[in-house]
Parts: C-alpha cells; sequence; structure tokens
C-alpha cells in the first residue's frame, strides 16, 4: 500500500506561497513527507531559480563524492532533534547492512536500506545533497558551505543522475515507533546479564534476547543500571558540561542514519520550546517539550561505566543520547550526572 499524497503541483503551489516555511513543517501541514515535496521540484522550469535531480542514493557510490565535495554541513535529524556539524566526510567503511564514516569532525552510522530516495539540490547560491527513507523522512542531508568545491558538486550530479526524473514519488507507510517492550519476568536475568556486559554493543542484543526494547529494559531494571530523571535534567546536564569544559559524545539519530558529535558543548540557547546548542561547527537543536521520559543510564565495559542521560519521546522513540567524551576518562562526567533531579521509575 502506498501513501496518498498532493498533487506535484499542488506541491510546487504550496512551495510558491510559503517560501520561508521549514520543508517538513510544511510537508507536515499538508499531509504529505518531505521527500514529496523536494521531488515536486524535478522540473526545475516549474519552480523558479531551483534544480532538483534525483540520484542515486547507494552509499559506496555516494560517499566518495561526497568526500571530494570538501568542508560542508553533515545534518542528521528525527521528529524532535537536528544534529549539525560541519566537516569533510572522511574515513568511510561501507557494509551492506551498517556503514561508517569516522572523520574527526563528522562522525555516521549508517543503515544502507534505509537510504532509498536521493536528491542534488541547487536552490540559487544553496547546494545540498539530501536522502530520504521509503516514507519520505529524511534520513540525512549534506549542505555546502562557502569553501566547499561547487565543480566536485556538479560532478557528483553528473555521475550519480538516475533516468527517472518524475516530479511524483512513491511513499511507504510511516513505521510507528516501538512502544516501550518490558518483560518483569525476566528482570533479574536482565540484571544479571547486564552487569556482567564488556561493550556497550551488547546491549540491544541482550534486550532482544529477554523480549525487551531499550526503554522497557530501562523501565524493569532499576538502579543502579537505569534510572528516570526529570526532562530538565537534558538541559542541566548540557549547562553543567558547558560549564564544567567536560567533553561529550552527543547522538542524535533515525532509523537510516546516527549522528554523533564528540567534544565540548559552549553555548546553550533555550528559544521557545527548542533547546539549542550554538556552537562553531556544531548545532544541536532540540523539542525538549518532547522530552517524555528521561533516563541515566550506566552500562559496563571493559574500561569502565559509559554513562548517559537520554531522552525519549510520548511514543517511546530514543531522541538523543549523551555520553561523557573518554578524554582520558568520564569521571567528571559521572560526577556531572549524579548532581542531575532523580525521579521515580516508570512502572513497566
Amino acid at each position: 500500500m502506498t501513501q496518498t499524497t498532493p498533487t506535484p503541483g499542488a506541491l510546487r503551489a504550496a512551495l510558491a506561497h510559503n517560501p520561508r516555511a521549514r520543508a517538513r513543517d510544511l510537508a507536515d501541514s499538508l499531509g504529505t513527507a518531505e521527500a514529496a515535496l523536494v521531488a515536486a521540484r524535478c522540473n526545475a522550469a516549474q519552480v523558479e531559480g531551483a534544480r532538483v535531480i534525483r540520484i542515486d542514493p547507494a552509499l559506496d557510490r555516494l560517499f566518495p563524492l561526497i568526500r571530494d565535495l570538501g568542508p560542508v554541513l553533515a545534518l542528521t535529524r528525527n521528529a524532535s532533534a537536528v544534529h549539525e556539524r560541519d566537516g569533510t566526510y572522511l574515513g568511510y567503511h561501507s557494509g551492506q547492512h551498517a556503514a561508517m564514516v569516522l572523520g574527526p569532525d563528522i562522525d555516521l552510522r549508517m543503515f544502507p536500506r534505509h537510504w532509498v530516495h536521493g536528491f542534488a539540490v541547487q536552490d540559487g547560491d544553496k547546494r545540498s545533497v539530501q536522502v530520504f527513507d521509503a516514507a519520505g523522512d529524511a534520513v540525512h542531508k549534506m549542505h555546502l558551505r562557502p569553501a566547499s568545491d561547487a565543480a566536485a558538486f556538479d560532478r557528483l550530479v553528473a555521475a550519480l543522475r538516475l533516468d527517472d526524473q518524475t516530479d511524483a514519488i512513491a511513499l511507504s507507510p510511516r513505521a510507528p515507533a516501538e512502544a516501550p517492550k518490558a518483560n518483569p519476568a525476566r528482570a533479574d536475568d536482565l540484571r544479571k546479564e547486564w552487569s556482567a556486559m564488556t561493550d556497550t554493543h551488547q546491549f540491544l542484543r541482550l534486550t532482544a534476547r529477554l523480549k525487551m526494547n531499550r526503554l522497557g529494559a530501562y523501565r524493569v531494571a532499576g538502579a543502579p543500571h537505569a534510572r528516570a530523571l526529570a526532562a530538565s535534567a537534558v538541559e542541566q546536564a548540557l549547562r553543567g558540561a558547558a560549564l564544567a569544559d567536560i567533553p561529550l559524545m552527543i547522538f542524535v539519530g533515525n532509523q537510516g542514519c546516527i549522528q554523533i558529535h564528540g567534544g565540548p558543548v559552549q553555548r546553550i540557547e533555550p528559544m521557545g520550546p527548542w533547546l539549542n546548542v550554538l556552537d562553531p561547527g556544531f548545532n544541536l537543536h532540540l523539542r525538549a517539550d518532547h522530552l517524555s521520559e528521561v533516563w541515566l543510564v550506566a552500562k559496563p565495559t571493559r574500561h569502565g561505566l559509559a554513562v548517559s542521560v537520554e531522552g525519549f519521546d510520548a511514543a517511546g522513540a530514543l531522541i538523543l543520547q549523551i555520553f561523557g567524551q573518554r578524554n582520558p576518562d568520564t569521571a567528571a562526567w559521572q560526577a556531572l550526572t549524579e548532581t542531575l533531579p532523580v525521579l521515580e521509575p516508570v512502572e513497566a
């Protein structure tokens, strides 16, 4: 079954009447997905100043060409957070099920099956590469900066341009967030196996084996493994890290891409419902009003505890994770997290 969307002509008219609207917000107001708005502009003659071309989003073809762009802005978002990093796409590692970019500035984990619809977009002097999943939600975007190589962008478009340049797009229904899944009968097994972990990557395999998911396991495990925090703890953690110059690792992702900031944060600015980090080279935009549950989580590793502050929305979807960056250790971060306001655990 495919999702019904307004016609490309109706979408172009909406774009013309709302030139300053955020693409995702406009798409939501029209009952469609952001990718449909982008695809509607594939006929450049119908939207003045725009040049939108469908491209192949296959990672092994795309990322060597993205690297050649030089310094760009990398953007990954979900419904509640936007993560932006400046840098060059270095250290690409291919993988059939999971791929990575491991550069000093841009750090990504990608899941290729969700990289479905690709577009090269030129809007006046602005250029970007935008990739969407099967439902039309943004997976990852790369925006050129003044120092980027515009000629490399043209080469990318020429190399990846698809024969199909239609302005309509077939979209699949958006998959709902998985609700919290707990198994209180296996709580003792969860705590025992949690305590025996030696790597954070073992956690999701552990919860799956016990018929739980991330949030469900947090609700069951209890202290010292997981403690519920007040929603304000996210802002307090960011402000505390900025004040004490504690380097962080901040993860924001969707089903197709996870983007990671490693380093300090400095300027924390609330603006309406948004909580923002506005630093040179790194911006985070978080809908603080979407934080329905926040958890302080401690996972054992070979190198000591990995302690995180994690935010979830009302549907149980993970919004972001904040860890201390090991530089050389995370003692200051762990001490900061012990000052955050704790709530009683949510009933499983």
